[in-house]
């Protein structure tokens, strides 16, 4: 089939593995895709791609050879798509969108670990309410998902994840000594966060109003998560931080921005100070590696939400 990835796609791969990379994945794209829908027996057709769609990988919209719809999710290798496979296996439609490849890439799973899940309404997420009632089913729906992770699970924890992170924060902060106080506040905030953790539950890793899609079998189910071991707070705290667009451009956002962390951890029952300290820590980690992929705005509106907290 000819393919054309959506732009957005291309402009995120870019930023994220550098043009080379990102280039030669893009141009094997057509004929992964081709493979893909052919794996196991699986017999697909697309309907059309997504789009715009995500920035870590590309959905198809598909239909299998008895006419039920589904969607066929392709990432890069770096994307981790077997961790997410694994999540969702985990959950199993509880709160998520359904896999329906098998859960390992053995057969049935495709040549470039494609992922065959259930059909939602992209064009359809919470974004498309008001924000009090996308973030009242925001938290219902997250709730769902806070599981104990399976057995000998191979997930990594929050302290790892956000360890990784710490050495970029520090050296970007050393260009921009105006940024190093807001940068020294988050990493001291983390260090007295992982130092005593409170709870070890399945996570999303990347949960915001854009992540929960409308479906059929339930309202809201959860897409794209980014998978790790942790405490609730940890993924709350990136929801606290949506349509920050709106709060900059609000004379009333510094105070919504902390009135958000209140009404989530008391409506969740997640510690305030914890909520707090992940939100100002992943507002901080997100601005800078924007900053240094070159995404000036969505940077600096991170680091002056992060600013207010």
């Amino acid at each position: 089939m000819g393919f054309e990835p959506p732009q957005r796609l291309a402009r995120a791969l870019d930023e994220q593995y550098g043009k080379a990379a990102a280039d030669a994945w893009l141009g094997s794209l057509g004929a992964l895709v081709e493979a893909e829908l052919s794996a196991g027996g699986r017999d697909l057709s697309v309907d059309r791609v997504a789009a715009p769609g995500g920035r870590t990988s590309v959905v198809l919209l598909v239909r299998r050879a008895d006419g039920t719809p589904a969607a066929l999710k392709i990432a890069p290798p770096g994307a981790v798509p077997d961790a997410e496979r694994a999540a969702l296996a985990h959950w199993n439609g509880w709160g998520s969108v359904r896999l329906l490849s098998p859960p390992d890439a053995a057969p049935g799973a495709g040549p470039g670990g494609g992922m065959l899940l259930e059909r939602l309404h992209p064009e359809v997420s919470l974004r498309s309410l008001p924000e009090a009632k996308a973030l009242l089913e925001a938290a219902g729906t997250v709730r769902r998902l806070w599981v104990a992770p399976p057995e000998g699970h191979a997930f990594e924890t929050v302290a790892e994840r956000t360890g990784r992170r710490t050495g970029a924060m520090r050296a970007f902060a050393a260009g921009d000594p105006e940024l190093a106080p807001l940068v020294e506040a988050a990493l001291a905030v983390r260090e007295e966060l992982v130092a005593a953790p409170v709870e070890e539950l399945l996570l999303h890793g990347n949960f915001r109003q854009s992540k929960v899609l409308s479906g059929e079998r339930a309202p809201w189910l959860t897409v794209g998560p980014e998978p790790l071991v942790g405490e609730r707070a940890y993924d709350l705290a990136r929801l606290v931080r949506d349509r920050v667009e709106d709060l900059i451009a609000s004379p009333g956002g510094p105070a919504t921005a902390r009135r958000r962390v209140r009404k989530l951890a008391d409506s969740l029952e997640v510690g305030q100070e914890r909520l707090h300290g992940w939100t100002l820590f992943r507002a901080v980690e997100s601005g800078t590696r924007a900053l240094a992929e070159g995404r000036q705005q969505t940077g600096e509106m991170s680091l002056e939400f992060a600013g207010w907290l």
